[in-house]
């Protein structure tokens, strides 16, 4: 019962980083008809804001060092420390969740730039065009990350207050031995606020009502004399800072390098096809779903009986998805079927 437990909470929070990406994709493939394969390299940048704000935070200087008597010796120390004590320790400690303060503008910005600079060119070009440019695109993203924080990963710690696990057992009046990384409880939480708050803001503000319509049928929304483009502008910008989000708060459970956005790529693609295209809330079911079924499937229970099966399962799982539904499972009909 504790490892069903335990295995429920591995999919769920990886399941949250699968659908915080999907619905950003989702957002760009509803509303302005463009397959973003960059969008795994914005995932990786929110993780470099995390590491770079964080090296912002620790700008040192050398210091005489007190504790050696013998001769003067010298150490580095933040300035932030120098400046403000132990309350820039503790601002350094939180450098992870105050990068989110950072991260936002940097990343709105990016996806502005990007829509305006490039994607726009590409609306009405054939879906494989799409493809290519925002594909090489990412690689070019993923080059300059290379060079300037190098190849190797780079550990984000967590703040040292939940740096540890929860008692879950405890909390849930289970095995008290049983526990769980504070960390990744937060993740969960977080990605479901995050996948909260756009689907609020979509639903409930004139903003997101107007996206709605213009993501079911433009051509009569622009009709009414409403500038579609500069919404769908802003939604690209949006789809781009919860991607970033979802990476920032991600940095501390998979330590952030320049290759990570391809790894959650792909996957990410195909959780949007299995939840059906432009639809937001499949892209959201088949994160957890499949983020649960991944979980389960790196069992050493169920690796003994299928080796590898844990590499595989998401693929098969889609390949079956789409034979029984070729639209996915909340596709709607002519979503990209042109």
């Amino acid at each position: 019962m504790d490892a069903i437990l335990i295995q429920i909470l591995n999919g769920l929070d990886k399941g949250g980083a699968y659908a915080l990406i999907a619905l950003g994709l989702t957002l760009t493939f509803g509303t302005l008809g463009v397959v973003n394969f960059a969008h795994g390299a914005l995932f990786m940048l929110g993780a470099f804001c995390a590491v770079l704000f964080n090296k912002l935070l620790t700008f040192s200087t050398k210091v005489k060092d007190e504790s050696i008597t013998f001769f003067d010796a010298y150490k580095e120390q933040p300035y932030l420390e120098l400046w403000f004590g132990d309350l820039g320790t503790t601002i350094i400690d939180y450098s992870v969740p105050l990068s989110i303060l950072f991260a936002i503008p940097v990343m709105l910005l990016i996806g502005v730039i990007m829509e305006r600079g490039l994607i726009k060119h590409f609306y009405k070009r054939e879906h494989a065009d799409q493809i290519l440019v925002t594909f090489g695109l990412a690689i070019v993203i993923q080059e300059i990350i290379r060079h300037f924080f190098g190849a190797n990963p780079i550990p984000m710690p967590p703040p040292e207050i939940v740096s540890g696990s929860a008692p879950l057992g405890a909390m849930l009046g289970l095995n008290e031995n049983l526990v769980y990384p504070w960390w990744r409880l937060i993740y969960l939480a977080f990605s479901l606020l995050i996948i909260g708050a756009v689907f609020a803001f979509l639903k409930f503000t004139t903003f997101g009502m107007v996206v709605r319509a213009g993501m079911a049928d433009r051509e009569t929304v622009e009709l009414l004399g409403i500038n579609v483009q500069k919404r769908f502008t802003i939604v690209f910008g949006i789809a781009t800072v919860v991607a970033g989000l979802a990476g920032v708060m991600y940095a501390p459970i998979l330590p952030p390098d320049y290759h990570m956005g391809m790894d959650f790529l792909v996957l990410s693609f195909v959780v949007v096809v299995v939840g059906g295209m432009g639809s937001l809330g499949g892209a959201v079911l088949a994160g957890f779903m499949l983020g649960l079924l991944q979980s389960f499937a790196s069992m050493n229970e169920v690796k003994s009986i299928l080796p590898g099966i844990d590499q595989i399962i998401i693929y098969l799982v889609a390949v079956v998805i789409l034979l029984v539904r070729p639209r996915g499972l909340m596709g709607r009909e002519g979503v990209f079927e042109d």
